[in-house]
């Protein structure tokens, strides 16, 4: 899957790269600051979660054949897991059941909220062949160190995954910015690894 560069699609996507990541920094700092249980940083939460969504349709878009179609079930599976978490904690701020203790339908939250730093794995699988090394380890620790971060309640070390990604996601904005012979690492453009086989 391509995108035409420089067209509004292409610019919206490589803009998700930075602002999703920093407003879901921005949730786990609240809620860091107010505790797992806060509106504010569900509010939050909530729209950073969704606008993840944008970070992997441009992810996507960089992948090919077998790695793009797996990327985009995890990542649409996974949003809508994290999406979820993020209600779930509206809901407990205004005194109503939390769905992670409770049994039947609502446990539907916990595997769709793990696909979502699985899909920051196959992320990081994605870019091995066009982003530098260092960019995809840090995509892949911090995919990692995500669940440990979010099911133990670790609010610094939420708050450092975020960090991580930011960091990684926005040197990946900045570099699908560029022209392409101007791109640093690979010499191919980026966009040829969508002829490439996964």
């Amino acid at each position: 899957m391509t995108t035409q560069p420089g067209s509004p699609v292409d610019r919206l996507l490589t803009a998700s790269l930075i602002f999703a990541p920093l407003l879901y920094l921005l949730a786990d700092c609240l809620y860091a600051a107010r505790g797992w249980d806060d509106g504010a940083a569900g509010f939050t939460h909530v729209l950073g979660a969704t606008a993840y969504a944008f970070v992997f349709l441009r992810l996507v878009t960089l992948s090919d054949r077998v790695t793009a179609a797996v990327l985009l079930v995890a990542a649409v599976l996974g949003t809508a897991g994290n999406v979820g978490y993020g209600f779930n904690t509206i809901h407990v701020s205004l005194g109503d059941t939390d769905l992670v203790d409770a049994s039947g339908a609502a446990v539907l939250i916990k595997p769709l909220g793990l696909l979502f730093p699985l899909a920051i794995l196959l992320a990081a699988w994605a870019l091995r062949r066009i982003a530098p090394p260092w960019l995809t380890v840090t995509l892949a620790v911090a995919a990692l160190a995500w669940p440990v971060a979010h099911i133990a309640d670790i609010a610094w070390l939420a708050v450092m995954v975020n960090v991580a990604l930011a960091g990684a996601f926005g040197t990946l904005a900045i570099r699908e910015g560029q022209p392409a012979h101007n791109r640093p690492g690979k010499p191919h453009d980026v966009h040829e690894a969508t002829h490439r086989p996964a």
